[in-house]
């Protein structure tokens, strides 16, 4: 039996849910999970986590184990703790699907239920969906930088803990990655799986040639050389020689130096050597900037082992991600704080199109239009449908990308897509 996830969740969404009930707050609320405003460097996100945030709330539930621990901070009277004892989700989640580009202020989720019930998952759905918007939609920016080159995702040893470095992959894969060097999620997310060398392999053995050789009798299918342990130049004819001998590769790492300049030398000495189907494959520091200017200069790399700055999304580590009550027995409840404020009951999101491209969104209230981006995923506890499968999932992104304006998939200049509230 899987784990349950009760005390996944911060202590006041159970202080506020036992007084709710105490004083008969049982009424029909809705929340909304949303993002105030766009990091600097980012045009856009991309939703991504809602088969993880729905399997999650299917398994939130409350163990006697659980409610021991509850009992023993001696803060919850017995009646709460039978309530928490029973629970079991049987509300309705609206969802922005996966794979599909948002912006400020508009809903990613909107749960509605009996206030209680939907209060307690607060923290589990922003956790849950911060985590997998956040890396998607740095990966894609890389993904936009190498154009029709392979990426993998090398930054599994660098995440912050293992299950991070486990929905990364898997919010890479739909970005738009190839694969990941990662085997958990590999078999939990049906990933292709990819690796290569490390340099102690090289350095184990008594010359480069080798550790070539024994890598290759190992993997002769999927021998992938890494050149530069010693001398990068040196290694790219090493591989010319044992290709004389029969022994070929199907690609060479680079994974420090000048990457361009590097790249530029290899791609002459294996062309030279007949080598012309070998491919380039690059990793260390790889970034979305560092892809763009090494291809603008000309670089010939095939393929990147894109890593910590991606899995840790570096430059924009965090969103300023909220889940706020909007509606409550019918009636519209809003925010005022300044800077802080919120926009009144459940929302739908109208996208407009001109010339084949984005071109504003209306986020108006949901039931005012017939169709729109948001989705009734779970009706009374229940999921209406089966969610998309991953590789839906990366093509429903595709097509994303080619109806964004091309100003809006520039990583380097900040451009505001234009969203109306109202």
């Amino acid at each position: 039996m899987e784990k349950s996830l009760g005390l996944n969740t911060d202590l006041y969404e159970l202080t506020m849910a036992q007084s709710y009930l105490e004083h008969g707050k049982r009424g029909r609320a809705v929340f909304s999970l949303f993002v105030r405003k766009l990091p600097p460097n980012r045009n856009f996100l991309v939703s991504c986590g809602l088969e993880t945030l729905l399997e999650r709330i299917e398994r939130f539930r409350f163990s006697e184990e659980e409610i021991e621990y509850l009992r023993g901070l001696r803060l919850f009277s017995e009646d709460f703790l039978d309530y928490l004892r029973s629970y079991k989700f049987s509300g309705n989640i609206y969802a922005l699907p996966e794979g599909r580009v948002f912006f400020q202020n508009e809903p990613l989720i909107q749960i509605e239920g009996e206030l209680p019930q939907v209060q307690l998952l607060e923290t589990l759905v922003i956790n849950t969906m911060h985590l997998q918007v956040v890396v998607a939609s740095k990966a894609v920016r890389s993904v936009i930088a190498a154009g029709d080159r392979v990426l993998i995702d090398f930054g599994f040893r660098r995440a912050h803990g293992l299950e991070a470095g486990l929905y990364a992959a898997r919010a890479s894969y739909v970005a738009g990655f190839g694969g990941t060097s990662n085997l958990e999620a590999g078999r939990r997310f049906g990933l292709p799986v990819l690796g290569t060398m490390a340099h102690s392999f090289i350095m184990v053995f008594g010359s480069e040639e080798e550790a070539f050789e024994a890598f290759a009798e190992s993997f002769p299918d999927r021998t992938v050389f890494l050149l530069d342990t010693y001398d990068t130049i040196e290694a790219a004819r090493k591989v010319v020689e044992l290709a004389k001998k029969g022994i070929k590769a199907v690609g060479v790492r680079l994974d420090s130096g000048d990457m361009v300049e590097l790249s530029k030398r290899v791609r002459e000495i294996l062309d030279e050597g007949g080598l012309k189907e070998t491919k380039i494959f690059v990793s260390g520091g790889v970034e979305e900037e560092r892809i763009r200017d090494w291809l603008g200069r000309g670089a010939p790399i095939d393929a990147f082992g894109v890593g910590t700055k991606f899995i840790t999304s570096s430059d924009a580590p965090y969103l300023d991600m909220a889940y706020k009550l909007v509606e409550y027995e019918g009636k519209p409840k809003v925010k005022k704080s300044p800077g802080k404020e919120t926009f009144p009951y459940k929302r739908q999101i109208i996208r407009h199109y001109k010339d084949a491209k984005m071109d504003y969104d209306e986020v108006v209230p949901y039931g005012e239009v017939r169709e729109g981006l948001i989705e009734l995923v779970v009706e009374k506890g229940k999921r209406l449908k089966s969610l998309p499968s991953l590789e839906r999932i990366r093509e429903t992104l595709r097509r994303e990308l080619e109806d964004l304006p091309e100003g809006l998939k520039s990583i380097t200049d900040g451009r505001e897509y234009r969203v109306l509230v109202r």
